[in-house]
């Protein structure tokens, strides 16, 4: 019995993370926005189903997967292509509708991840504090809930991006609204469609952002446990054809963690990479440019 109960405590550690550090223990504080938007789900069975509902719901997860992988990531995280000020701030905004912080915040986070990869200083390492903690327990300590400014100068030095990243909570809370009234026209001037304010709140706002929540953790955490590792990388970065296929690109994780300023993550024609094939449309009405390959090196470097 004994040996039984030592097996499953150490199995609950790997995946949970035991909590072994005060500075980086999990704070009420901290875990209160995650947990309402959990259990903001329960709305959904009061609100009933509309095909208005499901098309908002899946637009909206597009459209931010987009603004955080395309924006947050390849661009604010690693520079992999330039575009103008305003489309900057137009990704900085989407991306904060995602409730997922400011894009300094991000940006230096991920930074940080880069440098100190599946290490003992790497912030989300399901490594070194197990699949819980990589995937939400380190975004419900207070120790990473500040931006680290000095690792994102280059765009800090905007004002509109500091704004965006001080007041995070501006974009998302405008989309829950905007939600509402667009539910509440509707259901006023359109009754056959079936929908409502609330309605449209629960499924385009709450279960919208709780799948971007889940597929964006995933490449913390899934993309280092799971998966092909195609380029010694020194890390357990891997291949995920699942988590690429949720994030539009991102689970090409091992190739990203080669060559992270490529704006193209899916490296080879079959490795699909929705954001890349979006930010290559918008390249050519000069919307982005300059947009980074995978060098020549990198490609005879892989493992076949």
């Amino acid at each position: 019995m004994a040996v039984q109960q030592e097996r499953f405590r150490s199995r609950f550690e790997k995946w949970t993370g035991a909590l072994r550090k005060d500075e980086e223990s999990i704070q009420l504080l901290e875990s209160t926005p995650l947990a309402i938007m959990h259990l903001g789900l329960i709305g959904l069975f009061f609100v009933g189903f509309s095909w208005v509902a499901f098309w908002i719901c899946f637009g909206l997860y597009a459209l931010r997967v987009f603004a955080l992988t395309g924006g947050y990531h390849r661009y604010f995280s690693h520079s992999s292509y330039k575009t103008s000020r305003t489309f900057q701030f137009i990704l900085a905004w989407v991306g904060a509708s995602s409730a997922q912080m400011g894009p300094l915040w991000w940006a230096s986070h991920h930074r940080h991840h880069h440098q100190y990869s599946d290490t003992e200083q790497d912030i989300h390492s399901p490594g070194r504090r197990g699949f819980f903690w990589s995937h939400i327990g380190w975004l419900l300590c207070k120790r990473y809930g500040t931006s680290e400014l000095s690792r994102v100068q280059d765009y800090a030095k905007y004002p509109e991006i500091r704004f965006i990243d001080r007041f995070h909570s501006i974009p998302a809370l405008s989309l829950g609204v905007g939600l509402f009234i667009l539910g509440s026209v509707l259901e006023r001037s359109a009754p056959g469609l079936g929908t409502s304010g609330w309605q449209l709140v629960m499924w385009g706002f709450f279960l919208s952002t709780v799948l971007v929540y889940h597929v964006t953790f995933a490449v913390n955490s899934l993309t280092h446990m799971i998966g092909r590792a195609r380029f010694d990388t020194g890390d357990d970065s891997r291949n995920s054809f699942l988590v690429a296929m949720l994030t539009f690109g991102e689970g090409w994780h091992n190739n990203h963690h080669r060559y992270p300023i490529s704006t193209r993550q899916g490296f080879y024609w079959w490795e699909i990479d929705v954001t890349y094939y979006i930010l290559k449309v918008l390249s050519w009405f000069r919307i982005v440019w300059d947009l980074r390959p995978p060098s020549p090196q990198v490609y005879a470097e892989a493992k076949q």
